[in-house]
């Protein structure tokens, strides 16, 4: 069975993104961090596809090998709230 991943995309300042992050580092919950500014092509893309802007968002990678299966959140389009954003991603990758 694949390993999920977390991906989170974040900015740099954003007092919700640290909250984002503390939260699941408290969980440790493993994570790659994406800052919008320096992914700035694959956060388009995240955009383009949720067409939502805000941070932070993240992706969790159910396979590598099939990345038709990956699912993207972004707040106020999947979560209200960096505690709803968090149990999404509990549940998400205990499955």
């Amino acid at each position: 069975m694949s390993q999920k991943q977390l991906i989170l995309f974040t900015m740099k300042g954003c007092p919700w993104c640290d909250e984002m992050k503390t939260g699941l580092k408290e969980n440790e919950i493993d994570f790659l961090d994406r800052d919008i500014n320096e992914y700035e092509e694959e956060y388009k893309l995240f955009v383009e596809i949720t067409e939502n802007d805000f941070v932070p968002a993240f992706m969790i990678i159910e396979d590598i090998k099939d990345l038709s299966k990956t699912k993207l959140f972004a707040p106020d389009r999947d979560f209200e709230g960096i505690e709803q954003g968090i149990e999404i991603i509990k549940e998400s990758l205990k499955k």
